[in-house]
């Protein structure tokens, strides 16, 4: 078996003149779908299909440099306690039955062109996730999905807001995942919130944070359905609406005048 180990968003653009891959029903090969493509699907199908069928991607994003440099530092701090009998402060604080998962796969399924996988043998589709960190609860021996995020604003951070539909679906398709990996796992998952000060604080060559872990009770008993929908529209000949909350969707209209 062959698995197309592409990484979704790593090419503005594909089709017949780059190298990544765009689905066809007459190849044999499983074809690959990062979580983020997954939530490309849930955004507007339209789009998704435009980048999966005829290599039409959307404009590229900028990257998110101090964002990944607090996710690479959390990685590495939370790593110096795996393992050991020890356990990081903000899970203690916190009153967590909870201490940083070891195991030999942890590195593969949070490095880029690896992850977590799982295909699908119905639709021979191959879903797969890079995962921030995952830890095991020291009373039942269940899996925790653990994503980490950065921001900076006034007040307290949360889960509140509309667009943050999109973090929630991201820890459940982790957790659908590892369950599809035959792992027993947790519905409570967790964002480690770093929040950046920058009212009466002196800069002085560094940032300082506020650290919140958000539980979030995950429900993945969409993504099942949701891979059904995947698979018929990508074996479809007719593009699909737009979703109207499509930003994209509404420049192209309003700019095709």
């Amino acid at each position: 078996m062959t698995v197309n180990h592409w990484v979704a968003g790593s090419s503005p653009a594909r089709g017949a003149s780059s190298k990544m891959p765009i689905y066809s029903k007459d190849n044999t090969d499983p074809y690959k779908l990062s979580r983020t493509r997954i939530e490309n699907f849930c955004r507007c199908k339209k789009c998704f299909y435009l980048e999966e069928k005829l290599g039409i991607s959307r404009p590229a994003s900028f990257p998110f440099n101090l964002n990944n440099a607090v996710d690479e530092l959390l990685k590495e701090e939370f790593d110096s306690f795996r393992g050991t009998d020890k356990n990081h402060p903000y899970i203690v604080e916190n009153g967590l039955d909870a201490k940083p998962f070891d195991h030999p796969e942890i590195e593969d399924w949070r490095t880029r062109n690896k992850g977590i996988g799982f295909l699908d043998e119905d639709t021979n589709l191959y879903f797969y996730g890079l995962v921030d960190d995952v830890w095991i609860n020291t009373k039942t021996d269940q899996l925790i999905l653990v994503d980490y995020k950065a921001t900076s604003k006034k007040g307290e951070v949360s889960l509140d807001a509309p667009w943050q539909i999109s973090y929630k679906r991201q820890l459940e398709i982790y957790q659908w995942l590892f369950r599809k990996n035959g792992f027993d796992v947790q519905n409570i998952g967790y964002f480690v919130y770093c929040n950046g000060v920058k009212e009466n604080v002196m800069f002085n060559n560094e940032l300082k944070f506020n650290v919140k872990l958000l539980p979030y009770k995950g429900d993945d008993s969409w993504i099942d359905k949701t891979v059904k929908e995947i698979y018929k529209v990508l074996n479809s000949d007719d593009i699909p609406e737009p979703n109207p909350n499509c930003e994209y969707c509404r420049y192209v209209k309003k700019a095709n005048l």
